[in-house]
């Protein structure tokens, strides 16, 4: 015997009603589970981000800290610190300490997840020693690589005396031409392992079948590189990049210990100008603006990166 029709409509009623309700319990189970971690972030990223951009626009001096007469200065912070041409020679500066740490960290770092993707005696152990470089804290990196850079007792003029070109030793840190190469040189070290790492991830998610398939068509190691390996590699470079940005761009400790800055402000990366501003010149309105602006340039490859990623997904 059928259900009369109003009683199929009440049960089906019912039974959206159970489905709704249901829903909403696990979304606010959601929320209460993802509360602390929410907290977390809160305190620990928006608030001292909220209140760095608060500061960049009141006038702040050391004293105000204390007593609390911040006065408004709208965008006079902002104007002041892009009219400046320390804060363009130290974006200069950085924008070409980023880019040379990126190129030569991927590129090895790639030809490095090459070599440990293969199989072959020691590989775990020469794979685990390429990570010391990055698990030393950035302060013990710049001082090994100050002393191996120093005129007198550094490992690379010893190594030039030892091969005859006693000529081309010297302070490379001291030396306004070669210390920003120097500290690239050092950068490059720290972040190698980790692209190696990341990279080597993905290699390993490659299916093996297609390099089996496009060797028994003849496919030579270049091919296969070429047309298999790069183009699978894609979205892992580019997020691997991305990270490596993100990190390189806001660089403080390493080049502070090697350089502090000079010589002849050669090596003045825009967190160091940053630095300099808010806690040497006391200046915390303008430090806080160009701390700010320190953020623009990872934030806009990241937006980039992101719609990027949603284009893909929508395509595919």
């Amino acid at each position: 015997m059928k259900a009369p029709e109003p009683l199929k409509a009440v049960e089906k009623t019912q039974t959206v009603r159970r489905g709704r309700s249901l829903s909403a319990r696990r979304t606010g189970a959601g929320y209460v589970m993802s509360a602390p971690a929410l907290l977390f972030l809160g305190a620990t990223m928006l608030f001292p981000l909220a209140y760095n951009f608060w500061t960049s626009v009141h006038d702040v001096a050391i004293g105000d800290l204390i007593t609390g007469d911040w006065q408004f200065s709208g965008a006079d912070n902002y104007d002041s610190v892009v009219s400046e041409g320390a804060f363009w020679h130290a974006m200069r500066i950085s924008l070409v300490f980023t880019a040379g740490s990126l190129f030569f960290q991927f590129t090895i770092g790639f030809a490095l997840a090459l070599l440990f993707a293969k199989t072959f005696p020691l590989a775990g152990l020469f794979r685990s020693l390429m990570l010391v470089a990055w698990l030393l804290p950035p302060i013990v990196s710049g001082t090994l690589f100050r002393w191996m850079l120093d005129a007198d007792a550094g490992a690379y003029n010893e190594l030039l005396r030892l091969v005859g070109l006693d000529s081309l030793a010297h302070n490379w840190l001291t030396d306004p031409s070669t210390a920003l190469p120097g500290v690239i040189a050092a950068n490059i070290w720290v972040g190698v392992p980790f692209n190696m790492l990341l990279l080597l991830v993905g290699l390993q998610s490659i299916d093996p079948t297609l390099y089996e398939a496009a060797e028994i068509d003849g496919a030579g190691p270049w091919q296969r590189l070429r047309h298999i390996t790069v183009p699978m590699m894609k979205p892992v470079s580019a997020a691997v990049l991305l990270l490596g940005l993100i990190y390189t761009f806001k660089v403080f400790d390493l080049v502070f210990v090697l350089t502090g800055g000079g010589p002849v402000d050669s090596t003045r990366v825009l967190p160091l100008y940053v630095y300099e501003v808010a806690f040497k010149l006391f200046q915390l309105g303008r430090g806080a603006a160009a701390g700010a602006l320190l953020l623009v340039i990872p934030l806009i490859v990241a937006i980039v990166y992101v719609r990027r990623l949603r284009k893909e997904g929508a395509a595919s």
